[in-house]
């Protein structure tokens, strides 16, 4: 479709207001014109997005971390991930959270590509990263944030997504979509 083609399922905006300026999430409500003509209301969240980050050790394990989840109330094992400050590059932004987060560096960086997790209610983008040849350089946790960094095979991970043990999406998403690179990087070894 050209840019100058109207999508069939297009609903343009009538008026936009702000319903919630939070420190993270801008929660908004908008009024809407349907295809077909009708009108509706469209309530969603802004949200400045985040990466996530795939890090394979030498060993052949992959970096998770296991954090406390306020709104579900639980720890949950994640990959590294992280949102993106205002204006900053996604590959800084995932550089920068790999190292805050689990105290590791990579020599290596490969684009994976982008999820949107939520696309019902928010315009949230994650971007996805694969980082290799890995080496400890400290970490530096944000004020108020606890995570505890562990490492998983592939198999291990697998294991942890059948069962329910892993259910964030972004770590799940994540994971599949790196999980070439990830086979690559082994075979190479």
């Amino acid at each position: 479709m050209s840019g100058l083609e109207r999508d069939a399922l297009h609903e343009h905006t009538l008026d936009s207001e702000s319903v919630f300026d939070g420190a993270l999430l801008k929660v908004w409500r908008d009024r809407v014109e349907l295809p077909d003509g009708s009108r509706s209301v469209r309530e969603y969240i802004r949200h400045p997005g985040a990466v996530v980050v795939v890090a394979l050790e030498e060993s052949g394990a992959l970096v998770f971390e296991r954090q406390f989840r306020y709104p579900l109330q639980r720890a949950f094992l994640e990959l590294p991930a992280g949102k993106i400050d205002a204006g900053e590059d996604i590959l800084t932004c995932a550089q920068r959270e790999l190292r805050e987060e689990t105290g590791f560096a990579a020599a290596n960086w490969e684009y994976v590509g982008v999820m949107h997790p939520c696309i019902g209610y928010s315009d949230e983008r994650i971007e996805v990263f694969f980082a290799h040849e890995l080496s400890q350089v400290g970490g530096a946790l944000d004020d108020g944030e606890f995570l505890e960094v562990l490492s998983l095979r592939a198999d291990e991970v697998e294991q942890a997504i059948r069962s329910g043990r892993i259910t964030d999406a972004k770590t799940i998403t994540a994971y599949y979509l790196a999980l070439p690179h990830i086979q690559a990087r082994l075979r190479g070894r």
